[in-house]
């Protein structure tokens, strides 16, 4: 038995090391393209990916590495597998058992469907023109609720098969009581901070800045945070995110705006906290090929730890603040620490998530997945989505956007599919927990004033990242503050911080 399973898990290593080779120069070529490749080329590029996808897609469909996972799938008591090659064969089964039943062809269709949407939405979202992106992301649905129903082991409800592919075990049950509490608790917080009282002085917020300024704060940032530049590079790009190409190979993106300097630092802080988790996965977890099998929700939950729990906290203004004023040469002569800091934590309802505050942000999720939710249930229409967007940007935070663009338009993730969303609360919500277990550990406050992110990326490495390519969501949590998972602890930090800077 030993014997055979030496020489399944072989065959298994074997394939995935040549199939890498497709989906990483598909990986490569999707950077390029939402980064430097020319508009009119983007449909051709996109053929392109599908191709080398679908190639990297065949060789996991043999019947040869196929039979090889079954057999090791079931003989995962046997001690002679490494723990550790056990999840690399768990992972790959759940994998092999939503897509047993899509074809090749089917899948190759599929990619182009999508990669056809991204450049439907990125034209409308140009032209700000809805109708331009409905016809993709209508067919985006379709394929979505077509892939679910060929799987083996699928929900009643095809959403929350959606949903747990970026976290597993976690339901609309799950998310539907986790934000009730949030609504419970914020909408009469957000209406006593608008009645506070309380002015915080913006208007240095909005003095232009370079994207060469820009672009030197944001290397700034990154190196503050301890982000290798050996293992990774950073460019711009229409909506930032971080590409984890290779091992060695995790690269961020921003946008800079000359009118809003301070999008860009919590952008780039936001991406570095994604690419940190990436690039301070265990070595072991690399050789087997594991790295990367962690949830959204615990992606997340990091790249917003550095971005809100760090980024935005007093500490972290102090220790940037005098390297800001050098970069930014004039903008911040007339702005103290104090200042600095209470704006980049104003609450005020705004219209695009990216660019919310931090108390504000979640209601922006919510309203997401309330109307994923009502469109996978067949209870709204793909014509009428930007109405729904609307109203419920003006029943949840009292503002309405102007066009499509600042509307439903706005976030690139519909165009390959749903469920994503969720998971930026979700990490939140996760972060607000073991930050609570972190801070009795260490001094957080001390050691960012410092300027030690060995310190505290030590910390996330031993305790947050060790084990998060091998439980779910919900074990994770658990095993890192022994707890089961629960809104309390971010609403509480909310409560808590905001009270403070509004005098609730």
């Amino acid at each position: 038995m030993k014997e055979q399973n030496e020489k399944n898990l072989k065959i298994i290593y074997d394939t995935m090391k040549l199939a890498e080779n497709y989906y990483h120069a598909a990986t490569v070529m999707s950077f390029d393209m939402e980064t430097i490749c020319p508009p009119a080329a983007m449909e051709k590029q996109g053929e392109t990916m599908a191709f080398l996808s679908t190639e990297g897609y065949k060789l996991l469909k043999s019947e040869e590495f196929i039979r090889a996972v079954t057999e090791l799938y079931g003989n995962l008591s046997d001690e002679d597998i490494d723990p550790l090659d056990r999840e690399l064969v768990k992972s790959l089964w759940r994998e092999y058992d939503k897509i047993k039943n899509l074809t090749p062809k089917m899948n190759h269709e599929h990619d182009l469907i999508r990669n056809k949407a991204y450049v439907d939405w990125l034209r409308a979202k140009q032209s700000s023109d809805y109708s331009v992106f409905a016809p993709s992301l209508e067919k985006i649905k379709e394929i979505g609720i077509e892939e679910v129903s060929l799987r083996g082991n699928k929900s009643a409800d095809p959403y929350d098969d959606m949903l747990g592919d970026y976290e597993r075990g976690v339901t609309q049950t799950d998310l539907d009581e986790a934000f009730g509490e949030c609504k419970e608790r914020l909408i009469p917080l957000l209406e006593k901070i608008k009645a506070s009282g309380k002015t915080i002085r913006r208007d240095f917020m909005s003095r232009t800045v370079t994207d060469e300024a820009q672009k030197n704060m944001a290397r700034y940032l990154l190196e503050t945070i301890r982000y290798d530049f050996d293992r990774g590079a950073f460019t711009t790009t229409e909506h930032p995110f971080t590409s984890d190409l290779a091992r060695d190979d995790v690269r961020v993106t921003t946008h800079y705006h000359p009118n809003e300097f301070t999008a860009s630092m919590y952008s780039i802080v936001h991406e570095g906290g994604h690419a940190l988790f990436g690039q301070l996965q265990p070595a072991e977890h690399h050789d087997h090929r594991i790295a990367g099998n962690m949830s959204m929700g615990m992606h997340e939950s990091v790249s917003r730890f550095y971005e809100n729990r760090i980024g935005r906290s007093r500490a972290f203004i102090d220790l940037i603040y005098p390297r800001a004023k050098e970069i930014f040469p004039g903008l911040l002569d007339d702005v103290t620490p104090g200042e600095l800091y209470e704006a980049v934590n104003i609450v005020e309802p705004s219209l695009i998530r990216t660019e919310s505050d931090e108390f504000t942000y979640t209601f922006h999720i919510i309203i997401r997945y309330e109307i994923e939710k009502a469109y996978m249930a067949g209870k709204a229409k793909t014509d009428d989505l930007p109405r729904i967007w609307n109203d419920k940007y003006e029943e949840y935070l009292g503002i309405r956007p102007a066009n499509d663009r600042e509307g439903v338009l706005q976030d690139v993730h519909w165009s390959f599919g749903f469920g994503y969303f969720p998971t930026y609360a979700l990490g939140n919500m996760y972060n607000a927990m073991y930050f609570n277990r972190m801070k009795k550990e260490i001094d957080v406050d001390a050691l960012v004033r410092a300027g030690d992110f060995d310190a505290v990326n030590g910390w996330m490495k031993d305790n947050v990242f060790a084990k998060a390519n091998i439980l779910t969501a919900k074990e994770w949590i658990k095993d890192i503050t022994g707890r089961e998972f629960t809104p309390k602890d971010f609403l509480d930090y909310l409560e808590e911080k905001y009270g403070a800077i509004y005098g609730l």
